[in-house]
């Protein structure tokens, strides 16, 4: 069983998920562009996809919606990047998104999930801490801004074991 079936007693995600292809690459990089003023690039994905990092898309339809890429090493799990087209934002899809991260993360053996975020970014903050992520630390100056960079909040959940 993969570690998203594993949860199948949850409301079924209103988009499919299923692992990344090189051949999403243009429409995970058209979201990405929509969705931040400094996005990858499309070789930044494809090295995270020949790297074997965990890297899915969510699907509507048959248009990419959003995806999300991390790396797994010992026992912990870091989110690279995580992302819901704009135009779909505001419907519990993100939620649905970290939510399989998590499960993948757990599947993998991870015993904690760290990221990166914006303190500009409260609906990110909101979101994550109301799936039980904690804000741990302060990266000073680690993103592109306009006038100049902008430092990054360090946030971790640990992943219990599920219960019996």
């Amino acid at each position: 069983m993969n570690a998203l079936a594993s949860d199948a007693g949850h409301r079924p995600l209103p988009g499919a998920l299923r692992p990344m292809r090189e051949d999403d690459l243009d429409a995970v990089h058209a979201v990405e562009i929509r969705a931040y003023e400094f996005p990858w690039t499309v070789g930044i994905f494809r090295d995270c996809l020949r790297a074997d990092y965990p890297a899915w898309v969510m699907q509507h339809e048959s248009r990419i919606i959003g995806y999300f890429l991390m790396s797994i090493a010992a026992d912990e799990a870091h989110v690279l990047n995580i992302c819901i087209d704009p135009g779909f934002q505001g419907q519990g899809l993100g939620r649905q998104l970290l939510r399989a991260l998590v499960r993948v993360a757990r599947g993998r053996g991870a015993e904690r999930v760290f990221l990166e975020v914006r303190p500009s970014n409260a609906g990110a903050i909101a979101l994550y801490h109301s799936e039980g992520f904690n804000e741990i630390g302060r990266r000073p100056r680690y993103y592109p801004a306009r006038d100049g960079r902008e430092d990054a909040l360090v946030m971790a959940i640990e992943l219990l074991p599920p219960e019996q």
